[in-house]
């Protein structure tokens, strides 16, 4: 049985105020044409579908689009989607019903029944080979919140949110056990940061709920021959555990992701165990530019700006540029000298990065009491902060220009 494993597509995104529609039709293409040439049997969709809780009228069309020409290019195809903390869980399983008469599985929250119980066989999925036969269960578990989790009495100083996590993961591995038939593989999936997890400075919201942010390995059982995460956009194993893989984003989300090995991931089975894990990369429809690579001072910038020649392309090809400056004093006409250096350029100006090589200051080297600061007059919290950023004293003029800012 061959897998593809996904996630984090975060459809709806927008890189500083640009939107990505364009790029993210091209991923679903590519990807609508390597479930035909990779001949998948299962596609895992591991969270973060969508950017927001509340995307967008044609990020949600994007995405029911692709559904329906991936059931229609590939029939025999099994389709599963969790939620991740990016996604409305009950936006993902409103039109549930209606996708799984399709052939799509979606699991946005974790459900209960009348008592309050939590219905473990609902995270539990079979997937089917091409002859119709099940040929491994899924456990389908989206982003957990602690109300999605078993309340668990743990021990002293144990995290109850963590035990909880831990257990559901065992109830639905145990009841998959019950089921599978001998050569059957049990597959996991989850939307969570994992202990040693590498993740993006810019583009990853941080998941800490009751003071847990990091969850660790042990969750998945040993017999568990894959476990399928989202969550992480960089690729990258659990660990020394080869099999339990963040597959990344398939864009990159923020200009730290611009060197990121984006791709899905074919993992192949061989009856209940793992023959072969293969990255398989995306095409990348729009490139992320960072000029200069390091920052550089202002006139730098300018002549690496002016000796830029990307090709003429649509406003929607062309490339995002990332200015990385580095600044001795305030440059109060830098953006729009910028601005002027990409004049006729084809590349959609994106971020401006400014930093300094300033050593940090005393104000950075001790905590000031109460009393302190109340002595401290607007001019003297000026003239720190200009030093904290850049490494020499406020100039007479900067300093006029705050005091008469500062005049009533």
């Amino acid at each position: 049985m061959r897998l593809l494993h996904t996630s984090d597509w975060h459809l709806g995104q927008s890189l500083h105020n640009f939107e990505r529609h364009y790029e993210h039709q091209r991923f679903l293409d590519w990807l609508l044409d390597a479930i035909v040439a990779e001949q998948a049997d299962a596609l895992l969709i591991a969270g973060d579908i969508y950017d927001n809780a509340n995307p967008s009228s044609a990020s949600q069309k994007q995405l029911y689009q692709f559904l329906r020409r991936a059931k229609e290019r590939a029939p025999q195809l099994n389709l599963i989607i969790v939620a991740g903390n990016h996604d409305s869980p009950g936006r993902l399983d409103a039109p549930g019903p209606l996708l799984e008469a399709h052939g799509t599985r979606v699991i946005g929250a974790v459900q209960r029944n009348a008592e309050g119980e939590i219905e473990v066989e609902s995270l539990v999925l079979p997937l089917t080979g091409r002859d119709g036969e099940v040929a491994a269960w899924c456990l389908a578990v989206p982003f957990l919140r602690p109300g999605d989790v078993p309340r668990v009495v743990s021990e002293e100083g144990a995290d109850p949110y963590l035990a909880g996590i831990a257990l559901l993961y065992r109830q639905a591995f145990e009841l998959a056990q019950a089921r599978r038939q001998e050569g059957q593989a049990i597959i996991a999936m989850g939307h969570c940061h994992m202990v040693d997890g590498q993740m993006s400075s810019d583009s990853e919201r941080r998941i800490v709920i009751g003071g847990t942010e990091m969850l660790p390995a042990g969750i998945f059982d040993p017999a568990i021959a894959y476990a399928a995460l989202g969550h992480l956009h960089l690729a990258q194993s659990v660990g020394k555990q080869q099999h339990i893989r963040y597959c990344g984003s398939p864009l990159p989300l923020s200009f730290a992701e611009v060197n990121y090995p984006h791709q899905i991931l074919r993992i192949d089975l061989d009856g209940a165990t793992v023959r072969e894990i293969t990255p398989v990369p995306v095409p990348r429809a729009v490139e992320l530019l960072r000029v200069p690579s390091r920052p550089a001072p202002p006139a730098q910038v300018l002549e690496e700006l002016a000796a830029l020649s990307p090709p003429e392309a649509p406003a929607e090809q062309q490339p995002f540029l990332e200015v990385r400056v580095l600044l001795e004093q305030p440059e109060p006409g830098l953006r729009a000298r910028i601005e002027a250096a990409l004049d006729g350029k084809h590349v959609r100006l994106a971020k401006i990065e400014t930093s300094s090589a300033a050593r940090a200051s005393s104000i950075d080297k001790q905590v000031m009491t109460l009393d302190q600061l109340e002595k401290l007059k607007p001019d003297d919290i000026f003239r720190q902060l200009y030093e904290q950023r850049f490494g020499n004293e406020a100039p007479a003029d900067q300093l006029s220009a705050f005091a008469e800012l500062m005049q009533p």
